[in-house]
């Protein structure tokens, strides 16, 4: 069994793109988390219902998962910024998978700022030891340099953990 988990949540794709070259780049498993009842993407609505469920803490309910994160020594953990923090998915995720003792490494998507989105998720993950954060802005409009930069960041945190 592999022992690296890339989890992430994507509304629009962003997030998925950078998920998936982790994963191709680590030989990693792949959990994308999946609420029962997704937002529509399309419109101003999706950043009144975004912004409404990130401000109301709300934690949407999840499809099954699909692997066991307990399963894994190593989590890369990835979400697109919704009001300057993660997505409401996420929540949900770390309130039902209390991790302890992994090796985390976290990013985000976003087209502009990303608040405190790493910060407030190295909150919702006290206990863990982190490899390292990394923000990926406007991903789908610029692959090849959020792909180049994803590759980068990982080959990187492999690297200091050689030197460790």
């Amino acid at each position: 069994m592999n022992n690296i988990l890339v989890v992430y949540y994507s509304l629009e794709g962003n997030t998925k793109f950078i998920a998936e070259i982790l994963k191709e780049v680590l030989w990693a498993d792949l959990l994308e988390l999946k609420p029962e009842n997704e937002i529509n993407s399309r419109g101003i609505m999706k950043y009144l219902w975004g912004g409404r469920q990130v401000y109301m803490r709300v934690k949407p309910a999840l499809l099954p998962f699909t692997l066991n994160p307990f399963d894994y020594e190593t989590l890369f953990i990835g979400t697109p910024v919704w009001a300057w923090t993660f997505a409401p998915p996420l929540w949900t995720f770390f309130s039902q998978v209390k991790l302890k003792g992994k090796n985390i490494g976290l990013f985000c998507t976003s087209d502009g700022s990303r608040g405190k989105t790493l910060e407030n998720m190295i909150s919702s993950l006290e206990g863990n030891h982190f490899l390292g954060k990394e923000e990926f802005v406007s991903v789908l409009t610029n692959k090849e340099k959020n792909k180049l930069k994803a590759i980068a960041w990982v080959e990187k945190l492999l690297l200091s953990k050689i030197n460790t």
